[in-house]
């Protein structure tokens, strides 16, 4: 369920190191650019992906992520052409032995699963090669069901940990979450443009203390001081979304040189 992260995450510790997890939403802007896109940012360097499935509605995203999933329902990709596509990247990732190990997880919203059934949904996605699903609008509270049918899949369901979460909440997280645990850089939603809240290193040590697996942390991730101050704070690693997406949206048409600032970023 959660091999390739326990492997990754071990042998960044290894080299004092943190993971660097860009976020990309799957179809943008379209399917076979797309496949380029995530298939540079591997080559580049990226430790692990988090791929978005795009929706309509997500209430979790800023304006960025919003107009990226926009930019693939226009090309109607659909939740299926997406995890073909996740699953094609994983076969050919399969293949080279320097980047077989390489943790994929999804960011998406319950209508998507549940729309296809929230069984047939993580089996589909395990066999897509994903590692793990992190669906943004299922609280703690609401989210047995869908940690049953990840865990049953052999998917890794992911929790995002609020900044203002007391000591009992973040307990809670830290039991239900596997592959790693989301900690926010600040409140809100996804966005480049809004300024990283230091994180909380009392609260990352508490997460890790009741069991969590390794922390990340998103949400305002743009510039390198910010992943240096998380993992001065204790997390394992850094995702930036918003600013990585700007890049794709900053470039529309001319291919060539999204993947050359990409690759650059």
């Amino acid at each position: 369920m959660s091999q390739r992260y326990e492997k990754l995450f071990d042998s960044l510790k290894k080299k004092n190191e943190g993971a660097f997890i860009p976020f990309v939403m799957l179809g943008d802007p379209g399917l076979e650019e797309s496949e380029a896109i995530i298939e540079t940012l591997i080559e580049s360097g990226a430790d692990a992906l988090e791929l978005g499935i795009p929706f309509s509605d997500p209430v979790a995203d800023g304006p960025v992520i919003q107009a990226s999933a926009n930019r693939a329902l226009e090309r109607n990709v659909t939740p299926d052409e997406c995890l073909d596509l996740a699953a094609g990247i994983r076969a050919k990732l399969t293949k080279n032995a320097k980047n077989a190990d390489i943790p994929m997880g999804l960011l998406v919203y319950a209508n998507l699963v549940l729309g296809k059934g929230l069984r047939r949904f993580y089996v589909r996605a395990a066999e897509s090669g994903i590692d793990s699903a992190l669906v943004a609008d299922v609280p703690t509270g609401a989210s047995g069901p869908f940690v049953r049918c990840a865990q049953e899949a052999g998917i890794a369901p992911v929790f995002i940990v609020p900044p203002n979460a007391d000591d009992g909440k973040l307990r809670e997280i830290a039991g239900l979450t596997k592959g790693y645990a989301y900690f926010l850089g600040r409140a809100g939603v996804t966005g480049a443009d809004r300024e990283m809240i230091s994180p909380v290193s009392s609260k990352i040590t508490l997460l890790k203390d009741a069991g969590s697996p390794p922390v990340v942390v998103g949400f305002g991730i743009s510039r390198p001081e910010h992943v240096r101050a998380c993992l001065d704070a204790g997390a394992d690693g850094a995702i930036s979304g918003s600013a990585t997406v700007a890049i794709i949206a900053d470039n529309l048409g001319d291919a060539k040189k999204t993947r050359q600032e990409l690759s650059r970023f």
